[in-house]
């Protein structure tokens, strides 16, 4: 994955550190396995944010954070990829959830008419189990697809190196072999 990508959009390590609502968790920002980017941090940061997300739990942001700080996995990540479910995608995220989690409970599907709490509250059973299901497959299918996406980059970039490489050396023994010309009158 292109690292200069990923650091564009992600903010700086200093500008979190100083952040007010993340001063609980004082010297731990510090550990600089939260802000390195390399395929196990990302990967690892892009499976837990997802699973956070698929959570139908307030405060996403801080099992996100605080996730990130007990498996030493990039932080700043995921934090952002909870943003996968915010108030326009709840429905999209949770109702298929909730569909899986009453099938799998053996109960039949209520369509909510009017989402409240209450509503809530009956089929938080369901919910929960079908968010957790999905959560966990996709925090996988997450860790693989950042995983192969990673070493497929790096691979591209080796051929892509071996390439100029060979390039050079060609060139090089070109020009070997070519016979020096001189510049003065010959005798």
């Amino acid at each position: 994955m292109p690292r200069r990508l990923i650091k564009r959009y992600l903010p700086q390590a200093k500008d979190v550190k100083k952040h007010p609502q993340l001063q609980i968790f004082g010297s731990r920002l510090r550990d600089p396995n939260l802000w390195h980017l390399n395929r196990y941090s990302v990967a690892g940061a892009a499976a837990w944010g997802f699973f956070v997300a698929f959570l139908p739990v307030p405060f996403q942001m801080l099992i996100a954070a605080m996730g990130a700080l007990l498996f030493r996995i990039n932080l700043p990540l995921s934090v952002a990829m909870v943003w996968i479910s915010n108030p326009v995608t709840w429905v999209p995220l949770y109702l298929p959830a909730y569909k899986l989690g009453a099938i799998i409970l053996g109960n039949s599907p209520s369509p909510p008419g009017k989402i409240n709490l209450e509503w809530l509250l009956d089929h938080f059973g369901p919910l929960l189990l079908g968010c957790l299901i999905i959560g966990l497959l996709g925090a996988a299918l997450s860790w693989m697809a950042v995983m192969g996406l990673w070493r497929h980059h790096v691979k591209k970039k080796w051929a892509e190196r071996r390439r100029l490489r060979a390039t050079r050396s060609r060139s090089k023994k070109r020009r070997k072999r070519q016979p020096e010309r001189s510049l003065g009158n010959s005798e």
